[in-house]
């Protein structure tokens, strides 16, 4: 039997309790959520099926060794006096991070640099030779996290952040992040049980995270590498067994993914990614102006999508959002839309009441994901108070 140990699995804001939900429901022990992270246990195959299975994570780190430091010579002795043979061969490959919440230590780069240089030394002190830093392919990529005065050295198990699906080969301005994507539609409360529609679309990616979503398709299937696979203890049986027993876990779909965009070079990308997905079976695409559509049908629609906020685009934005509000109203009866935005000045353009409204980040922009329901039977636009 693999022995449990601590992991700790970070996120972006406001999707704790959605991780911490998601860890438990995989199989996750002593589930424990902070502030951007929740921490766990488990062990080797579980740390595999996290970084395989979690929609919410963007890194899972496995923590060696934890102390209290005063000072940048102290952090180096410690570090120094690690046994880094049991993760690195002197002749292997090294990339570190940091992170830093301290006012006695306040430079991430120059405490990664630090890092590095305690355990290039401790190589070449003992055995004459030194590891090498590849920030782009390293057998080991560390991450040093400081809190005040406790210091906690991890391993990254997933190296690229997990957002990096690998479905994604075009994008547009300003894609929305597969991790925020797949969030902001479970936020939503959506559970493959009516159609859905994201009416901008861009490049796809929150159709290809509702199409897993609704399937129950892993998210990070499709990676190229995850970081655990140059670990001297990768098991690639163990990981195969892992991956199959996800896969089983896949359910069928029984009603339409769809995505407009206005933009045709937007159309092409979404198509070109989504084949990637594998998911053309479930996701229709069509070039179209949202404000020149209506629902079709009477079905019950979810609707989850990232208007542009007037970050990088030349638009009248009140006007734009006053424009969602009437298209909503007058032709989409019978809705749930919730959309993202930073833009909290043309929000109040739309001209409906939000049924909730939840604080998160779109990067480091300040957002919020806000819901509108359209009543159906009235195209007067009854709507939530």
């Amino acid at each position: 039997m693999e022995e449990n140990f601590n992991m700790v699995a970070k996120t972006l804001f406001g999707f704790e309790d959605l991780l911490a939900d998601e860890l438990t429901q995989l199989g996750a022990l002593y589930v424990k959520k902070g502030t951007r992270n929740v921490s766990f246990s488990g062990d080797k195959g579980f740390m595999y099926k996290c970084n395989l299975g979690l929609r919410t994570a963007v890194k899972i780190l496995k923590p060696i060794h934890s102390f209290n430091v005063n000072s940048e010579k102290e952090l180096y002795d410690k570090l120094y006096a690690m046994d880094w043979s049991k993760y690195l061969k002197a002749t292997g490959t090294l990339a570190v991070d940091a992170t830093i919440h301290s006012d006695l230590f306040t430079h991430s780069l120059y405490i990664a640099q630090k890092t590095k240089d305690a355990i290039v030394d401790k190589f070449r002190d003992t055995e004459g030779v030194r590891p090498n830093v590849d920030l782009k392919f390293p057998d080991i990529k560390i991450n040093v996290h400081i809190d005040r005065r406790k210091c906690t050295i991890s391993l990254d198990s997933s190296g690229d952040s997990l957002h990096k699906r690998g479905y994604k080969t075009a994008t547009n301005i300003a894609p929305i992040n597969e991790v925020l994507a797949a969030g902001l539609i479970m936020l939503s409360g959506w559970d493959g049980q009516t159609d859905f529609m994201d009416p901008m679309c861009g490049s796809g990616t929150m159709l290809i995270e509702a199409a897993m979503i609704a399937c129950n398709i892993p998210p990070n299937l499709m990676r190229k590498e995850f970081a655990f696979e140059r670990w001297p203890d990768w098991d690639v049986e163990l990981f195969e067994k892992i991956e199959e027993s996800l896969l089983k876990k896949t359910r069928d779909f029984h009603h339409k993914i769809i995505g407009f965009d206005k933009a045709p070079s937007a159309v092409t990308k979404a198509k070109e990614n989504v084949k990637n997905a594998q998911l053309d079976d479930f996701i229709e695409i069509k070039h179209e102006d949202f404000f020149k559509t209506q629902k079709g049908g009477d079905e019950k629609l979810h609707m989850v999508f990232n208007p542009p906020y007037g970050e990088r685009l030349n638009i009248d934005m009140e006007e734009f959002y006053a424009n969602i509000g009437d298209t909503l109203k007058q032709n989409y009866p019978g809705t749930d839309a919730w959309f993202i935005t930073s833009n909290l000045d043309a929000l109040k353009h739309v001209g409906l009441r939000p049924s909730r409204k939840i604080h998160l980040f779109n990067a480091k922009l300040e957002s919020r994901l806000v819901k509108y329901v359209m009543y159906e039977g009235s195209k007067k636009g009854k709507y939530m108070k």
